[in-house]
Parts: structure tokens; C-alpha cells; sequence
């Protein structure tokens, strides 16, 4: 379906729904479900967050015991990528304005309650979650709007980051909205060393970097929702920009007689602009039947500049490398959803998708080593790919007294093609089938035993060629990737008691296929690809406890535990490892990704008549390996410590202190490079990266007017 086919069905579905007889009474707000009284959902009034100083939604769901929130933005097409909240039963129809944000942006004083949704009710399309928190807004909500003002310090050479938001909620007729502006200046960096040895592991180099980074971004946003004759109707839109300053030095120290010092110097300035628009309608069709249109349009255009400069001992440039690169993505979806509730005991729910999707980039790279800059060619680098993609999912959930059996099948059909630098197009076709069995009591107790299967989202840069300065090495592009397939099984029991208390314990088994890894191109250079067929098991461990046993009154401590271990067929080696983890260094490091342990310890005491609470957390994980050709990366960051006091008792304030990376501890990044196939061919050095961006502090005030 191409692009035009796309915003035209759409149109005239939401034109089908629109022409029709408008309601003479309509209410202003789509009904609001009374208080549940249903073993698959747990109810928290908003009272019961009222220890925890709440000023916005998003302070109240990271509070519910038991649950995690996940933005879902990495997850495929709208139905995934939407995550794991609601509101008033209904999801934002957005992807780039994350759930976080939208939960953000509305003032605690409008949340009615929230209930953690853990099976099928009021037909409610959990879109493959487990658990979903649903938050409901009241009705008769005042006008609100909401400020905040933070500060982030590392006392560095760096300068301060400043954030300033605002809100507003409130009515305009029959419509209800929230629109937000939010701006930042922002400053960070880090320095460290990197020590170099050879093959027989004697120092030969060492180098001292120092990165900082400058942005300043803007954001725009509007909620609005309204009904239409018997059409609910939901608009959301965001307008984003951003700009960066970019500087890394490098000072190369010689370690043996004879070596060669000198500088490398880096910059940087990307600009990002994105646009996003979404909408959605939904009507109740006849007296079982309810249907929803969803369209969704967005817009990102990143250009960078980069520049290398490299001097001799003499200060003297020797070579300049200018990499001038801008990609441009265009997103295009469109849904419908129905939900039939005929059948007692039975809840019937279809799903339709089409989308489209663009990414273009353009990249031009010199090299000039004296004579003048002369063009470098980078394979793959300037080339445009598209998909078209449509998919469907229906199933049944089938209630049999404190038994749900939820089971269905989906489908997706879906072509890439690539132009440019490279030419391919290539046609796929997945069966999603999926199966869940719940049992709950009254006690609130769950087990669930579920079994799916997932089509992992491709990431259109990995299509894509590119330098990386940093390592003087290529990040080559793969026309050929394919998404990997998985089915997952787990198994899982929660047991809640008491007000906050909560254990669940889950056993999972993946099966995965055309595993997504790094696969040999030659003997020095790999792409992005698949490397076979994989596992991966392992336990989750969550719980929330109450700590008053222990006389700490108010308190509660949280803890999360992952551990897995995996396999596939090492493309180089021929052996069995582990998969791949992620590189970098993102913060906080992501709960459920490749990593063999991770465990998130959370404490909190809140002194509810004094209107303080503090508290912490304690992060540790262990190494994460990546696999290249002819190198393995090792990354590290040790333990992680963060700490926070708030109060609201001043001027009807919340003024919170943060601190982050308490410890101070570094970032590690080893890399063993071979003088050929890794692992087949010797040692040909390591080189021992260490990193430090600081203990952080931030100050934040904000408040509702």
C-alpha cells in the first residue's frame, strides 16, 4: 500500500464514521469506568499515592507497586510501539511523544485513580502486555496549568543544564486539552584515558579525551480530544528541534622511546527537526460492536556536519576529514480496531495496520592530507529505503470463571526495497499466533502462562553506511537484514499482600530465528545482519515490600533481578556464545536487554505530615560483550548510585535534589583486536578505554497555578 493509499483509506474511514447523525446530547468526555471489582485488575485511588507528593500523572504510575513503565518506542508499528499506559482506557495515538512525556504534561489533581489492567476487561486491547496501568482522569477537572524549572550541575568544566517546561490543561467548549512548550540548554561531557598494548600485552601508547557536548532543543506539544456527534475524537501533535555542539580532543602520549606524540580534534553540529500529527476516532458501530481509525504522520530530518583534524608533535595538521550527512525519515500509519463483545463471556478483538516508511540519506566525506580534499567513497552510504508493511491480529479472550484463555492469530506482509548505493527489494511474510492462560483469585494472585510470537522492528540505519571518527573505522550497512522472529514463552506467578506488597517471579524461553548480529563482510569489516537461529532463558524476580517491620514508617523497597543466559553460532568462530549486547552506555541502562545479570534496588521513605520523602537506588549489571570480525568489545559500568530528597511543605511547591552517579564511577570500553579473524588469528593489541562524566546534581521547582 503505497503512501496515498494509506492517508486515503484512512480519510474515508474517519469520513464513514464522522457522516453520520450527530448526537443531540452528547457528553464531553468519553464514560469513565466506575471502580472495578475484577481479580484481573488492581485498583489504586489516587488517595493512595498522596505519600508520595505526586504533581503529575507520570509521579503517580512509577509509583504503582509491581509495575514498570515502558515507552514501547523501540517496539514494531503502532500496536507495539505505543506502550504499556492508557487513559481513560484509551492509548495516545503517537509514537514519538512518548506515554512518559503525555504523563508528564498532566497534573495530578486530574487523576480520578489508576488500575493496573492485568488481563482481558471491557474489551481493552492489551496489545501484548502483561500488565497495562490505566489512568483515569476525573470528569469535573479545573483548569490547570503546570511549571517546572530544573538544574543540572556536575561541577566540571562544564556549565550548568537548565530545563524550563509548562503546561496547560483545561476546556475550550466541548474540547478538552493540554498543550506544552519545553525548552533546554544543555551541557555535558566526560573525559578518560586510553591505554594501548600490543599483541604481547606491553604498553605502547596511552591518549587522554575530553567530549563535551552543547544542545539547545525546543518542544512543542497539543493533546486535544472531543466528541463529534457519536465520534470520540483525539488529536495529538508535537513539533520538536534540536541543535548540538559536539567537541572531542584526543592527546596522544608515546609510552616506548622513539613514539610519536600528537592531537586529534573532533566536531560536530547536528540539527534534528521532527513533526508528528496523530489522530484518532472511535464510535460504537452498533450495540456490541465498537471500531477506532488511527492515523499517524511523522517527519524527522537529522543533518550533521562532522570535521577530524589530525596534528604531529609539531602541532601541525597533517589530515582533515569532513563527513557533511543528512537523513530524512517519513513515517505513515494507519489502523482500525474493533471490539466485539456479542458472545457471553467472550471478548473478540481485530486489529488492522498498514504502514509506510522512508528513510533517505545523503552523505559526501573528503580527506585532505596536504594536496587538496578529494572525495571518499563510503559504500552504501547515500541510498534511500522503503518498506510497505501491513499486518493483522484478531483474537479471542475466553472467560471461564477465575481462568481467562486468551488465543489468536496475526499476520504481516511486508516489502523493502533500497535504492542508491545499493539495490535490493525483498518481500517477507510473518505468522504471529499467540496463546495466554491466566488464572487469578480473588486475593488478587495471578499465574499466567503465555506463548507468542514477536517479529522484531528493523532499524532503517543499519541499512545504512557510515565513518565513525571516534574508532577511524566504517559502520557499513546491510540492504540484505531481515527482522528476526521469536517465540517467547513465560511463566509467571504474582502474589500481592498487604497495601503495597508485591512478588512476581517469571521463567522465560526464547526461540529465536535470523538472529540480528554483527556478520562478516571480510576479514577486517562486518555489517548488520543475521547469524542463524538462537535461545535465551533466564528468571525475572520483581517486588515491592513494605519496610514498617523493620520501624522504618513510610518506607517501601523495590527490587528487580534479571538474569539470562543464550547461545547461537558464532559466525566467525563457529562456537557457541552468548548474543550480543547493546554498545554504548545508555542510562539508565534498559532492564530487559542482553546482558547475562542485571538488578535495579529502589528505596523510599516518605514522612507524609512533614511532606518529605527521600531515597535511592543501586544499579549493578555485569560486562556486556559485542562480537565483531576481527575485535571484541567489552562494555562496563560498574555500579550505579542515585540518590534523592523532595518536599512539598514550602509555598505549594515541589522541590526535589537529585543525585546521580554518586560513586563516581567510570565507564570502561575494552577492545582485543586481532590481526585477522577474531579469536582464529593472535592478538594484535588491546586498547583500555576508561571514562568519567562525573557525580551529577539536580535541583528542580515545580508547581500548578
Amino acid at each position: 500500500m503505497s503512501l496515498y493509499q494509506s492517508v486515503l483509506f484512512s480519510i474515508l474511514f474517519t469520513i464513514s464514521m464522522l457522516g453520520v447523525q450527530a448526537q443531540t446530547n452528547a457528553p464531553s468526555t468519553p464514560a469513565v469506568p466506575d471502580a472495578p471489582a475484577d481479580a484481573q485488575i488492581v485498583d489504586f485511588p489516587v488517595s493512595f499515592f498522596d505519600q508520595y507528593q505526586p504533581r503529575t500523572a507520570l509521579d503517580i504510575v512509577n509509583q504503582i507497586p509491581g509495575f514498570t513503565l515502558n515507552n514501547g518506542d523501540s517496539e514494531r508499528g503502532f500496536g507495539g510501539a505505543v506502550g504499556n499506559v492508557l487513559i481513560n482506557d484509551r492509548r495516545p495515538s503517537a509514537k514519538q511523544d512518548l506515554p512518559s512525556q503525555i504523563l508528564g504534561r498532566i497534573p495530578a489533581n486530574q487523576v480520578e485513580r489508576v488500575e493496573l489492567i492485568r488481563g482481558q476487561v471491557r474489551n481493552i486491547d492489551l496489545q501484548g502486555h502483561a500488565f497495562v496501568a490505566n489512568v483515569i482522569l476525573r470528569a469535573d477537572a479545573p483548569a490547570t496549568a503546570r511549571w517546572e524549572i530544573s538544574m543540572r550541575d556536575n561541577f566540571s568544566v562544564f556549565p550548568p543544564t537548565y530545563d524550563v517546561s509548562v503546561s496547560l490543561s483545561d476546556r475550550w467548549g466541548d474540547i478538552e486539552y493540554n498543550a506544552g512548550i519545553k525548552g533546554r540548554s544543555g551541557s555535558s561531557g566526560e573525559d578518560g584515558n586510553d591505554l594501548i598494548y600490543n599483541g604481547s600485552g606491553v604498553l605502547t601508547d596511552s591518549t587522554f579525551d575530553r567530549f563535551n557536548n552543547r544542545s539547545f532543543n525546543g518542544d512543542g506539544t497539543l493533546n486535544a480530544s472531543t466528541w463529534i456527534g457519536e465520534n470520540f475524537v483525539h488529536l495529538n501533535s508535537e513539533l520538536f528541534v534540536e541543535k548540538r555542539i559536539t567537541h572531542l580532543a584526543s592527546h596522544k602520549f608515546p609510552e616506548l622511546p622513539g613514539g610519536k606524540t600528537g592531537r586529534e580534534a573532533t566536531d560536530g553540529d547536528p540539527l534534528v527537526k521532527r513533526f508528528e500529527f496523530g489522530t484518532d476516532v472511535e464510535r460504537l458501530l452498533q450495540k456490541d460492536l465498537l471500531g477506532k481509525a488511527i492515523l499517524l504522520l511523522s517527519y524527522k530530518d537529522s543533518d550533521n556536519l562532522d570535521d577530524e583534524l589530525v596534528f604531529d608533535q609539531n602541532n601541525r595538521r597533517t589530515e582533515e576529514t569532513i563527513a557533511d550527512k543528512q537523513t530524512i525519515t517519513r513515517e505513515v500509519i494507519t489502523r482500525l480496531e474493533f471490539d466485539w463483545a456479542r458472545w457471553s463471556n467472550h471478548a473478540i478483538q481485530a486489529n488492522f495496520e498498514a504502514a509506510w516508511n522512508v528513510l533517505e540519506n545523503a552523505l559526501l566525506q573528503t580527506a585532505d592530507t596536504g594536496p587538496g580534499p578529494l572525495e571518499v567513497d563510503i559504500p552504501g552510504s547515500n541510498t534511500t529505503v522503503k518498506e510497505s508493511r501491513g499486518d493483522f491480529m484478531v483474537q479471542d479472550t475466553w472467560t471461564l470463571g477465575n481462568v481467562d484463555l486468551d488465543y489468536g492469530m496475526g499476520g504481516e506482509v511486508s516489502q523493502i526495497s533500497q535504492t542508491g548505493d545499493a539495490v535490493e527489494k525483498r518481500d517477507f511474510f510473518f505468522l504471529k499466533p499467540m496463546a495466554m492462560i491466566t488464572y487469578s483469585t480473588e486475593d488478587k494472585s495471578l499465574t499466567r502462562l503465555r506463548l507468542v510470537r514477536e517479529v522484531a522492528q528493523l532499524d532503517f540505519n543499519e541499512f545504512v553506511s557510515t565513518a565513525v571518527f571516534e574508532d577511524n573505522d566504517l559502520a557499513l550497512g546491510n540492504p540484505n537484514l531481515s527482522p528476526e522472529t521469536t517465540w517467547i514463552s513465560e511463566l509467571s506467578h504474582e502474589l500481592r499482600f498487604g497495601e503495597i506488597g508485591v512478588l512476581k517471579l517469571t521463567g522465560f524461553y526464547h526461540w529465536i530465528k535470523d538472529v540480528q548480529d554483527l556478520l562478516p563482510l571480510t576479514n577486517e569489516f562486518e555489517v548488520p545482519g543475521n547469524i542463524g537461529d538462537g535461545r535465551r532463558w533466564g528468571v525475572e524476580l520483581e517486588s515491592a515490600v513494605p519496610l514498617t517491620w523493620l520501624g522504618l514508617v513510610g518506607s517501601r523497597l523495590d527490587f528487580q533481578l534479571r538474569w539470562q543466559d543464550s547461545s547461537v553460532t558464532d559466525p566467525v568462530t563457529g562456537e557457541s556464545r552468548v548474543l550480543s549486547s547493546v554498545g554504548g552506555f545508555p542510562r539508565p541502562f534498559p532492564f530487559r536487554e542482553e546482558i547475562q545479570l542485571i538488578t535495579v534496588v529502589k528505596l523510599r521513605q516518605d514522612f507524609r505530615e512533614a511532606k518529605i520523602s527521600w531515597g535511592g537506588d543501586v544499579r549493578e549489571r555485569r560486562e556486556r560483550p559485542r562480537f565483531k570480525v576481527n575485535e571484541l568489545e567489552v562494555f562496563d559500568e560498574s555500579t550505579d548510585v542515585n540518590t534523592f530528597i523532595e518536599t512539598t511543605r514550602y509555598w505549594g511547591l515541589k522541590i526535589r535534589l537529585e543525585g546521580q552517579n554518586m560513586l563516581n564511577v567510570n565507564q570502561s570500553r575494552d577492545r582485543y583486536i586481532y590481526t585477522g579473524l577474531r579469536g582464529l588469528t593472535p592478538l594484535k593489541r588491546t586498547i583500555i578505554r576508561d571514562r568519567n562524566d562525573g557525580s551529577r546534581f539536580f535541583i528542580s521547582v515545580s508547581g500548578n497555578f
